[in-house]
């Protein structure tokens, strides 16, 4: 899927504006598959919860982040007799990987210091957890460290992307690598295993990672 598709207005995936980068109905969507006994109203103050959250550190703000995706967002529920209780909604489903919703995104416009448009995004649930960089191997003027590069420059134009991120991939069609979100280009690794299992030999390791 483009970019433009899930930003065209009236569509499925509309977002409210190209500062959000998060897919608001496929999130509600998975909450309410994940956390059946939270009401309605409950379920659409975690997505706002989620989509506003901001932070003076991009670092402490993606820290925060991952505590909520591993453990579930904190959210005050009231019971039929007026008793309030803070319960967790479940983000995404660690058990049964299948029970997520998975898509990937072309040049997703981001507005932010800068408009950018990351290669490719993707979205588990929602939330934009993976960015591709893309190198052309035909190119002998731009390799797999400038993806590198260009990265950095997305956290810095458009951070706000950043706070739900996992994790970072960048290649040249050949070479691949993935890294943490303050990871230096040196601690860029190869993804080595297929389902637990060393990759064969020869395989790219574009295809390898994926």
């Amino acid at each position: 899927m483009t970019g433009d598709d899930v930003s065209a207005g009236g569509s499925h995936e509309a977002r409210r504006k190209y500062l959000e980068v998060i897919l608001r109905s496929r999130l509600h969507e998975a909450l309410d598959r994940l956390n059946p006994s939270l009401p309605s109203s409950s379920l659409e103050e975690v997505v706002q919860k989620i989509a506003s959250y901001g932070s003076q550190s991009l670092v402490d703000g993606n820290r925060k982040m991952y505590e909520w995706i591993r453990n579930g967002v904190p959210v005050e529920v009231e019971d039929a007799e007026g008793h309030k209780s803070i319960l967790r909604a479940r983000v995404i489903d660690f058990e049964q990987t299948d029970a997520n919703d998975f898509l990937a995104v072309r040049q997703f416009t981001v507005h932010g210091e800068k408009i950018r448009r990351p290669d490719i995004v993707v979205f588990v649930n929602g939330l934009p957890l993976v960015v591709f960089e893309l190198k052309n191997p035909a190119d002998l003027n731009a390799d797999i460290e400038d993806a590198y590069n260009q990265i950095q420059t997305y956290q810095n134009d458009i951070e706000q992307l950043f706070i739900y991120n996992l994790l970072n991939i960048i290649s040249d069609g050949t070479v691949a690598r993935y890294g943490s979100l303050t990871a230096d280009y040196g601690h860029y690794s190869p993804w080595r295993l297929i389902n637990d299992e060393k990759a064969p030999e020869g395989m790219l390791e574009l295809e390898v990672l994926t």
